[in-house]
């Protein structure tokens, strides 16, 4: 099973290290990343793999939007199966 996390805000250090480390404590193994900084915008997409997640699904999305507004970003989650069916023409 897979997710796709989106990371939006202003460009701060250390984004990229509190989302993966977020995801570690969690057993989810980030498997792909892509980010840019639109001028002073950070915007990272995550592809991890949660099949040995150690929490419910929906507390680990809850978290991460928690942890996104504790550090002024948007941070979503959203599992493969609803991405996949959201982009499905």
């Amino acid at each position: 099973m897979k997710a796709v996390i989106t990371v939006v805000g202003k460009d701060t250090v250390g984004i990229l290290a509190k989302i993966s480390s977020f995801c570690a404590n969690h057993n989810v193994n980030v498997t792909d990343v892509t980010q840019t900084i639109l001028q002073d915008m950070f915007c990272m997409i995550m592809m991890c793999d949660i099949s040995k997640i150690d929490c419910d699904f929906g507390v680990f999305v809850d978290t991460a939007a928690e942890i996104g507004t504790q550090n002024n970003l948007r941070v979503h989650v959203m599992h493969e199966d609803i991405f996949n069916s959201m982009h499905r023409i």
